[in-house]
């Protein structure tokens, strides 16, 4: 493996993706630690340490969209907005023919899609920005404001001084955005997944310390404390989950084809069996993100009207209703959205027509259908079955901290750290990463990390 990484760093044209993706990541680290300059640290890390369920709710954002939400930092809102813009688009793209027409259009179509998400990040930042910032002025810790002093008049946030905060996380947004594009385009990897794996990755030791400090080392634990034998099943849930990523992301279904025979002077070419490889989890990671970024707006709109109406009994259960890890229906939409995005996500990114019309052009079929729409019709069949056993798996993945939590008693925070979907995005991520690692390896004639030397 040593000798693997070394032969990473001799290819000049690898090298430099894989140190410019890890300067980028690095830039993106230290604006992550940058707080507003109208926010009281302290008082920002005595709120989230109090808040109860806001912090928590601000956690499991930071999860999903490289954010910082509980320390309010200049990249505070994260790639939440990106993430939302790009939903939005992608729903639009299946009912408004404009934007349908757009996406059949090639590469040109595309570049004008993402022009319209990158402007739609902008609003969905500018309002997301400002009702955090009004949230964050409206809130104290005792008697003690979240906003420092020297930016208050008469007890408020002047507009200027929102108005200051609102465009620098925005331009913070904006800026993670640009970086993502920037890994796409000269760096190794998806940008915008590396940013996502990047900020788990860094939440990680801090989870490690906490569940280290709610253990003693006794069967049975106590005194509030886990005990040893919950350490084990958790050691083994982060094998088995991490063992089951890895066999469903390269997972296939082998579709076997064969060539047409043809002569060309005395020869006879073709007549080979191949196989068309369709993968289980055709969807990756992106149904987990688009259904948790979903399911954060009811509980942050029920939590907001709640606060404005605390003698509501009615608005403070549909809150408990979409608490994540807390409430039945909350699992079930979770399942449920899951199931949906990958199905979509699939029919965007799988098209049996083309595959079949290509197939044909290149004089293969599969033995026992037509070329044309039978074959089609056959691959999207098969898909429609593939994709429920890999829309299963992720559902399975993304309630297992709720299960473990409630079973176990382990946080939440933490059981979706080491053994659910923050596991789930950082190893999927990761696989990513090393197979386009290793196309650069395989095109020069090396062995990838993953072969046999």
């Amino acid at each position: 493996m040593l000798e693997k990484i070394r032969v990473i760093f001799t290819i000049p044209e690898l090298r430099q993706k894989i140190l410019l993706t890890l300067g980028l990541l690095a830039i993106y680290r230290v604006g992550w630690q940058v707080p507003l300059p109208i926010v009281d640290p302290q008082a920002m890390n005595a709120f989230a340490d109090q808040s109860g369920g806001i912090g928590d709710l601000l956690r499991t954002v930071a999860v999903f969209s490289a954010s910082q939400l509980s320390q309010a930092t200049i990249f505070g809102l994260g790639i939440m907005p990106y993430i939302s813009a790009s939903i939005i688009f992608q729903l639009l793209g299946t009912v408004w023919p404009p934007l349908e027409r757009l996406q059949k259009e090639g590469e040109a179509g595309r570049k004008k899609i993402n022009e319209y998400t990158r402007y739609a990040t902008v609003l969905i930042c500018i309002v997301q920005s400002w009702a955090y910032v009004a949230f964050l002025s409206s809130q104290q810790v005792g008697e003690q404001s979240l906003i420092q002093s020297g930016f208050l008049v008469d007890g408020r946030l002047p507009f200027v001084w929102q108005f200051v905060a609102v465009m620098t996380m925005t331009a913070g947004t904006i800026f993670l955005m640009w970086l993502g594009e920037q890994i796409d385009e000269f760096g190794i990897g998806n940008g915008i997944s590396l940013l996502i794996m990047a900020g788990i990755l860094a939440a990680m030791p801090s989870a490690f310390v906490e569940l280290g400090n709610d253990t003693t080392w006794e069967l049975g634990g106590g005194g509030g404390k886990l005990g040893i034998e919950t350490i084990l099943v958790l050691v083994a849930l982060f094998v088995g989950v991490v063992a089951g990523v890895v066999f469903m992301t390269q997972g296939q279904r082998r579709i076997p084809t064969q060539s047409a025979k043809h002569v060309r002077g005395r020869r006879v070419y073709g007549g080979t069996r191949q196989y068309l490889p369709l993968r289980v989890n055709q969807a990756g990671v992106m149904p987990i993100i688009f259904a948790s970024s979903l399911l954060l707006f009811p509980q942050m709109f029920f939590q907001y009207l709640s606060g404005l109406f605390p003698g509501s009994d009615m608005l403070r259960s549909l809150y408990d209703s979409f608490t994540r890890g807390q409430s039945y229906l909350y699992n079930v939409c979770y399942i449920a959205l899951i199931y949906f995005f990958c199905y979509f996500w699939t029919a965007i990114t799988f098209n049996p027509t083309e595959m079949a019309d290509n197939l044909k052009n290149f004089g293969a079929f599969i033995p026992g259908y037509r070329p044309g729409k039978r074959t089609a019709d056959y691959l999207e069949r098969v898909m429609e079955r593939i994709t429920y056993v890999g829309a299963g798996f992720l559902a399975l993945v993304a309630v297992i901290p709720t299960i473990v939590g409630g079973a176990l008693g382990i946080p939440t925070q933490i059981a979706s750290f080491y053994g659910g979907t923050g596991l789930l995005i950082a190893v999927s991520v990761a696989f990513d990463l090393v197979q386009k690692i290793d196309s650069h390896l395989v095109m020069r004639n090396y062995s990838g990390l993953l072969e046999k030397t």
